[in-house]
């Protein structure tokens, strides 16, 4: 039999009012009472009915969280970060799985709605402006990323150029002059941002910028950073750095490089972006930017937060959480 309040409440000799405040964490209860109700819970096994709780608040208790693709490590280690993150709130996380499509961005925002979730977290790699209208029925969003979605939601992310900027200087600090990039993709907001950084880095630098060094990726997997890097190899004066726009790409053009002879880093120096965990155990380690993930899932919880627990409305926010550039052996350290 599954134990109910009036069982904990005649077992520990109190109303079933005060059962319920202790259960609802109130701080209002005589110790002796508390005591009394915690030892009662602990010998019925007393289960609180959450999904009923949620509804008499007016919520689900849900946070759906919209992803590109979980098999980068990028979004599957932000993904936890968004659970721990939730969980510090009581919800849980309905994970949705775009694979960066239009399509499958707007359904997912169109299957939003009070009786689905209470807020929303979405890294959108194809929508439009357009696509949210009333979409989401009036849920919280909070958008990842720089996807240049021009509407009036929260946002968070890091500066890509500054951080781009910063993955350059470092190849020319180590007197790298030919330096590449892989991952232009004119559907990725981040990319074109990266690509802005490494320009204004190289321009600094006072050094060239071949057209020919700047290599489209149509995934950000391993294969594109390979078969990128296949092809700059084979350029008559290759590079002798690459700076690619995540570690995926990275750890795919390291791989290319050694089937070919060359060495990483004597040979050609190389930058990834996001720090996933693969990025320090790979052979050599990579240098990578390293975004707060943990911040940014925080920050994109609080946010949500703030918009259900606020009486009025209040301008989108747009926050930028930290990033540094996390040295390793790719590059010489």
């Amino acid at each position: 039999m599954v134990a109910t309040l009036k069982d904990v409440a005649t077992l520990a000799g109190v109303s079933v009012k005060t059962v319920s405040n202790v259960v609802n964490g109130y701080a209002f209860v005589k110790p002796e009472n508390r005591r009394r109700v915690e030892q009662a819970l602990a010998e019925t096994g007393y289960r609180p009915n959450v999904g009923a709780r949620n509804l008499r608040r007016g919520r689900t208790g849900f946070i759906a969280l919209m992803v590109p693709e979980l098999s980068i490590p990028y979004f599957g280690e932000l993904a936890g970060l968004v659970i721990t993150a939730a969980q510090g709130q009581d919800w849980s996380v309905l994970i949705e799985q775009t694979q960066g499509t239009r399509e499958r961005e707007r359904a997912s925002l169109e299957s939003l709605g009070p009786h689905m979730a209470d807020g929303a977290i979405v890294s959108p790699e194809a929508l439009e402006a357009e696509d949210f209208g009333d979409m989401a029925h009036g849920v919280p969003l909070v958008m990842l990323g720089e996807h240049a979605v021009d509407v009036p939601i929260d946002h968070v992310a890091i500066d890509n150029v500054l951080a781009a900027e910063l993955a350059v200087r470092h190849l020319t600090s180590l007197g790298r002059k030919r330096i590449a990039a892989i991952g232009q993709n004119p559907h990725r907001g981040t990319a074109a941002l990266r690509l802005a950084g490494y320009r204004t880095a190289l321009a600094e630098a006072g050094l060239p910028q071949p057209p020919e060094f700047v290599v489209p990726a149509l995934n950000y997997h391993r294969r594109d950073g390979a078969e990128a890097m296949a092809y700059l190899l084979s350029l008559p004066e290759p590079p002798d750095a690459v700076f690619c726009f995540n570690d995926l790409l990275a750890i795919g053009a390291m791989r290319a490089a050694a089937e070919r002879g060359f060495r990483v880093p004597a040979d050609i120096a190389i930058v990834g972006f996001d720090n996933t965990e693969e990025s320090a155990y790979s052979l050599p380690s990579l240098t990578t930017i390293a975004p707060d993930k943990t911040a940014i899932a925080q920050t994109a919880i609080d946010l949500i937060r703030r918009r259900i627990d606020s009486t009025e409305d209040f301008e989108p926010q747009d926050v930028q959480t930290p990033f540094s550039l996390q040295i390793r052996e790719s590059t010489g350290n």
